[in-house]
């Protein structure tokens, strides 16, 4: 064989073999991606055409699947419209957000752990349908949730302190996922868009995906380092009536200007009862930042909860601090950002003699035939916090609420812990309003954050805001059998 022919014969050879890398490339490699590519109206089709488990809280189905009067098989429905949104998120055409999303081959029927089911309908000539997914949320704190926050702009998350377990979630404000549902690729899109461009952003989870300055709350945790280090509730510290920032011109009022103790001193209790800011500015000081980051840190700053089942932004408190910087991070000012989650879960590890539980939502997988498949188990995290700060911090929480800012969020016959918070965000507008805490106190069962920004447009503490929110979907917990 002459030169050029051998030229043209290995030519030939690469490009045969070019094709059978790239065929296979395509049918192995890449399978599984052009399966779920939106453009894949094969797949599309396949999916409507089967039985979609439900999604469940208590005995409500949140999501379920019906059959349909149109060229596919099942329609998605969400009978309870906005309430759980936050949650199941949303099935459509083409895309799926929230638990929809994270659960979606249990819900489609092709996990795994549903081939058995699968096999059984080759032999019954029978469709195979998905398996429901059984959330941790109880309907009735849930709505407990929602009303008490009403259309006011925030986030609500219960949790069980013993358990990790969430009780309610809700942001608001929420959105309808019935129209994101339709079958009409016009209806679809166009619900989307509305939603999608809406300044007040319907779609955003605030209870996991957004991060606020988390205002006096954080002093629940300045005062864990503290009590850490060897200082008790009764302990005096430094509580100027104005506390001049170090290494700054500036200077750190009290709210309203008030007096807290003596003009001079304070105790830790006292100053946490009426949320002192100088006290806990210079507490924060003497601390050092190094001793509050190690503390946040603990509580999970700077981490997502793992295997959570809906998208999260990481809780921070800064990396690199200045004595004004550290005073103002002392009182959750400054760049210390937090998740409403986040705080839940501070609260309910306080709740809980120290140890902090993982978040989670699915409580129980049943398969078509209503077969449990799998129930989740709790599990512990970590101890930021020893049991004997956990008592002392439960000790001045309760304080807080008998005789300090978070007295409307006491319970008849209940015992509450708590801690209220008022977040500045901006020049000229109205504070966020927080309240964190627990009851009964003395034997905790629900855990709660929430959060209600800009007040809900009232120029207001969270004592006054979000306490009576929180009172709400404290009495629904323990209501509920």
């Amino acid at each position: 064989m002459n030169r050029p022919a051998r030229k043209v014969a290995v030519a030939c050879v690469v490009l045969f073999a070019a094709l059978l890398v790239n065929a296979n490339w395509l049918q192995v490699g890449q399978a599984s991606s052009l399966k779920t590519q939106p453009t894949n109206g094969r797949q599309v089709t396949e999916r409507l055409e089967r039985q979609r488990g439900a999604i469940v809280a208590g005995d409500t189905e949140i999501a379920r699947s019906l059959p349909s009067n149109d060229q596919y098989k099942y329609q998605r429905q969400y009978p309870t419209g906005s309430l759980y949104a936050n949650v199941t998120g949303y099935y459509t055409l083409f895309t799926a957000a929230g638990m929809e999303r994270s659960e979606d081959e249990f819900l489609s029927g092709d996990d795994d752990r549903l081939l058995a089911s699968r096999v059984t309908g080759l032999f019954t000539n029978k469709q195979p349908r998905g398996g429901s997914v059984i959330t941790t949320v109880l309907p009735a704190v849930q709505q407990a949730a929602a009303q008490a926050l009403g259309n006011r702009k925030g986030a609500v998350v219960a949790l069980d302190p013993k358990t990790g377990a969430v009780l309610a979630m809700v942001t608001s404000p929420s959105y309808d996922p019935n129209a994101l549902a339709s079958h009409t690729e016009k209806t679809a899109t166009a619900a989307y868009g509305v939603l999608s461009s809406d300044k007040a952003q319907p779609l955003l989870n605030r209870a996991t995906q957004q991060t606020y300055p988390p205002g006096s709350t954080f002093k629940l945790i300045t005062a864990a380092a503290a009590l850490a280090q060897g200082r008790t509730p009764d302990t005096r510290i430094a509580a100027p009536n104005e506390l001049r920032l170090p290494q700054s011109t500036a200077t750190l009022p009290n709210f309203d200007g008030e007096t807290c103790g003596d003009g001079r001193t304070d105790t830790l209790i006292h100053a946490l009862t009426i949320s002192c800011n100088t006290a806990f500015g210079q507490l924060g000081i003497d601390l050092g930042a190094d001793v509050l980051r190690q503390q946040a840190q603990a509580f999970g700053f700077g981490e997502t909860f793992p295997d959570f089942p809906l998208p999260q932004a990481r809780s921070v408190f800064p990396s690199t601090l200045d004595g004004a910087q550290t005073a103002q991070s002392a009182i959750g000012q400054y760049n210390v950002r937090v998740t409403p989650l986040q705080m839940a879960e501070v609260v309910a590890a306080i709740a809980n003699g120290g140890k902090e539980m993982k978040p989670y939502l699915v409580s129980e997988l049943r398969g078509p035939d209503k077969r449990t498949i799998s129930r989740t188990s709790p599990k512990e995290l970590g101890q930021p916090i020893s049991g004997d700060v956990a008592g002392q911090l439960t000790t001045m929480m309760e304080s807080v609420v008998t005789s300090g800012t978070g007295r409307k969020a006491q319970l008849d016959g209940v015992s509450v812990a708590g801690k209220t918070g008022t977040a500045e965000h901006g020049t000229g507008e109205p504070p966020h309003a927080w309240f964190v805490g627990f009851a009964p106190s003395d034997a905790p069962r629900v855990a709660v954050a929430v959060i209600v920004e800009d007040g809900g447009g009232e120029v207001g503490t969270g004592g006054a805001i979000a306490a009576p929110v929180a009172k709400q979907v404290m009495q629904a917990a323990l209501d509920t059998p």
